[in-house]
């Protein structure tokens, strides 16, 4: 059944009924497990609203199409990779930055299967790329301000540019674990963990929490 022989444009989330959005909430459900079951292309709405036991008319009444529903998948993805964890209070700033790596870690690692699709479709589709390439944004700037505010504390050495050694850092981290947790790329898990913490931290000169000089 094609999308034009159905007239209703999706309805405002704003605008719906407490059962509304608990329909709406299941279509995102059963969508995310769909794409994650079959992949980004072999997706249908088909198989989204017999995943979600709905009618298929009903799925346009909240999403125009896939690509409006993995839109929003994919926000709410990168919503829960930028989520503030216990960085903001640990007490020293390489304490700040190792935690707030474990903490992406651990959402990548919750969310590894839906991040392998969203990978993949950023490679072929200009919004997604975009879509993408914002999420990255969101997380070298909030490290490229944390590291332009130590370097004004005398922590960090000036000579380095703040932007590009927040990109190198989650360019590192971020290829780390895509080849470990999507790729498949053997790895035990505390020592890359530990690696990538020791890494970032070095590569702004900060000393690891607990080491010890040689």
């Amino acid at each position: 059944m094609p999308k034009s022989s159905v007239n209703s444009s999706p309805m405002a989330v704003d605008t719906l009924t407490p059962r509304g959005r608990k329909t709406r909430d299941a279509l995102l459900d059963a969508a995310r497990k769909v794409f994650e079951t079959v992949g980004f292309l072999d997706a249908r709405v088909e198989l989204i609203t017999t995943e979600a036991n709905v009618s298929y008319g009903t799925f346009y009444r909240y999403f125009e199409s896939k690509e409006d529903v993995f839109g929003e998948l994919s926000t709410r993805l990168f919503e829960e990779m930028h989520r503030r964890g216990p960085a903001a209070t640990a007490p020293s700033p390489a304490a700040r930055l190792i935690a707030a790596n474990r903490a992406y870690y651990e959402a990548y690692r919750r969310n590894a299967r839906l991040m392998a699709i969203v990978e993949q479709v950023a490679t072929f589709n200009e919004d997604f790329r975009r879509l993408r390439h914002e999420h990255r944004r969101v997380i070298t700037d909030r490290t490229a301000q944390a590291i332009a505010r130590w370097q004004h504390e005398g922590l960090v050495r000036r000579s380095l540019d703040p932007e590009l050694a927040a990109r190198a850092i989650a360019a590192m981290v971020d290829h780390s674990l895509y080849l470990w947790l999507i790729q498949g790329e053997d790895a035990d898990e505390d020592a890359l963990l530990d690696t990538l913490d020791q890494m970032s931290v070095a590569a702004l000169g900060l000393d690891v929490p607990g080491s010890t000089a040689d």
